[in-house]
């Protein structure tokens, strides 16, 4: 009984985990989608995950959408501290590993702080807009400037965030994103366009990545945390270039791709949820 018992736990998990990817390529789907209209003079707005859960609510039966991808972030926000502290990866504990494990720790912060705006839009407690993601990151680049080597402090973390940037570059050009999936439940066809989603949509995310880290070092640089940007204002400052708007058009679409490669992990993510040791189950029938 007990041994069905963990197996139903390990089930509701992976069903929360895939749930969680899904409502991830969502949001950044429509991220993307936004992003894209702006670019072709058609209304939408340079935002980030945080801007389209208000979005969201604003739509035809707004109130139920955001209550299923709140439940998507919590599944993966859950699914992310899993990895991170039960190392359901087989990451290990060398320096590699536990590099990686933190990163999912990182996520997990990141996705339940998204999981808990969307709850206090759903309750009424949100603002009447989202607060803007440049201002907070402007915010805190101010305060860790004023601290003793602040300048270093900040420097450091736009190295580490244009680093993410060129490890999912590094991802999406050697193909190592395929040990993630099950391609073997995979026709010729789905693989192929899977493997062309994943290049596209994890370049897209290193871009983003590599731009907001450059920006931290000039805040950096400069002494000036108004240089910060997030994602809202790395999408504007493309748009700002030469061609802004066919530079932002390309990015935009490979968020919508990135979005679409999260849906394939929703579908074919090696998910392994953590399992009981047999003999604590035994324990526990004592």
């Amino acid at each position: 009984m007990y041994i069905m018992t963990q197996s139903t736990q390990s089930e509701w998990i992976e069903r929360f985990a895939r749930f969680g990817y899904a409502a991830k390529g969502f949001v950044y789907g429509l991220v993307g989608i936004l992003a894209l209209q702006t670019a072709l003079n058609r209304g939408g707005q340079t935002t980030d995950q945080k801007g389209v859960l208000y979005e969201i609510v604003e739509q035809p039966f707004g109130q139920a959408l955001l209550s299923f991808v709140t439940i998507g972030l919590i599944g993966y926000a859950m699914w992310r501290f899993l990895q991170a502290f039960m190392d359901t990866d087989n990451k290990g504990t060398d320096l590699k590993g536990l590099i990686e494990r933190f990163g999912f720790g990182m996520s997990a912060v990141i996705y339940s702080g998204f999981a808990f705006t969307a709850m206090k839009i759903l309750t009424g407690n949100g603002e009447s807009s989202g607060e803007q993601s440049d201002q907070s990151a402007q915010h805190w680049t101010a305060r860790f400037l004023s601290q003793p080597f602040g300048q270093w402090l900040v420097g450091l973390a736009g190295a580490v965030v244009i680093g993410l940037g060129f490890y999912y570059f590094y991802k999406a050009f050697t193909g190592k994103f395929r040990k993630e999936l099950k391609i073997r439940q995979m026709t010729p066809n789905e693989e192929k366009w899977v493997m062309v989603a994943g290049r596209v949509g994890l370049s897209a995310r290193g871009i983003i990545f590599t731009m907001i880290g450059w920006f931290l070092m000039q805040a950096a640089y400069q002494s000036d945390a108004n240089e910060a940007q997030a994602i809202p204002g790395t999408l504007e400052a493309l748009l700002r270039q030469p061609y802004g708007s066919l530079l932002l058009g390309v990015v935009a679409v490979g968020l919508v791709i990135y979005g679409l490669y999260m849906g394939v992990h929703a579908r074919y993510r090696r998910i392994h949820p953590p399992q009981a040791d047999p003999k604590q189950l035994l324990n526990l029938g004592k």
